[in-house]
């Protein structure tokens, strides 16, 4: 598809030609508009503070003000839940047996899921693997439509069937303030060690051994010539590799979106 450049800039015009795949578009048009969302609502909760003694009569102040619905009002605050990260713990509650398949559900269809599956289909792509699977437009689609599959069966083994019956959390509870050695620590330490239903923490049997079961059932849909033990394991290796990267953002998401309300609040009371 064609995008029109018709009225745009040439400099515009040559970067929307250089795009990457639509998919990549989606994830980075909806993460702008999940950080333009919660800086709209913190940028709105500034303006329920308290009046100053230089405000209006109390005939004005009493007349209500018109009510303005948030532009992005389908996303909610990153600290409640994110569309991004969706396993990020926004409370301690224990999760119930359907509330963890809601979030394996969440989880396979988030924003980092279907970037994840797309980088990897891209890499895929350029080194030709797996072999099987050629290359062009069908290939990248049985690519990018292998790795999707893989995360949603990692999440169901992981996020709902094995934390279901071992009674374990599967959210990522993140550190206040970390710093880069102690996020680092804890983001290796959780790809070990999870907490159970009651709080404490457990060895994590449930998000070791999903990724697992889900590349053994990966090879009823891999090339042949892919399907080995040792290849089995090393796909293995890297979910776990990824899982790690991927704690690490997990660490510093909510900081981030913190620092941004914050910042844009201080700018707001400082006028």
């Amino acid at each position: 598809m064609h995008l029109r450049t018709r009225g745009f800039p040439r400099e515009l015009a040559i970067s929307v030609s250089i795009l990457p795949p639509r998919w990549l578009r989606v994830f980075l048009c909806l993460a702008l508009l999940e950080f333009y969302g919660v800086v709209t609502v913190s940028a709105q909760e500034t303006q329920t503070a308290p009046k100053s003694p230089d405000a209006p009569s109390t005939s004005q102040a009493s007349r209500p003000a018109p009510r303005r619905v948030p532009p992005v009002s389908l996303f909610v605050r990153l600290d409640k839940k994110s569309i991004v990260f969706p396993d990020i713990a926004a409370d301690s509650a224990r999760m119930s047996t359907g509330k963890k398949f809601e979030l394996f559900v969440d989880n396979s269809i988030s924003l980092h899921s279907l970037a994840g599956s797309s980088l990897s289909a891209a890499i895929g792509q350029a080194a030709d693997w797996p072999h099987g699977y050629g290359q062009g437009s069908d290939g990248y689609a049985k690519r990018f439509g292998a790795s999707a599959a893989r995360e949603a069966s990692s999440n169901f083994f992981g996020t709902f069937l094995l934390a279901s019956a071992l009674h374990q959390d599967p959210r990522f509870f993140p550190e206040r303030d970390p710093t880069f050695g102690q996020s680092l620590k804890y983001s290796v330490q959780r790809l070990f060690v999870t907490r159970n239903d009651e709080g404490r923490d457990v060895a994590n049997w449930s998000g070791l051994a999903g990724p697992l079961l889900s590349e053994g059932l990966a090879n009823a849909y891999w090339p042949e010539q892919d399907r080995t033990a040792g290849q089995t394991l090393q796909r293995y290796g890297t979910d776990l590799a990824v899982r790690l990267g991927g704690n690490m953002l997990r660490e510093y998401w909510p900081v981030f979106f913190k620092k941004v309300r914050g910042s844009r609040r201080a700018q707001t009371q400082g006028k």
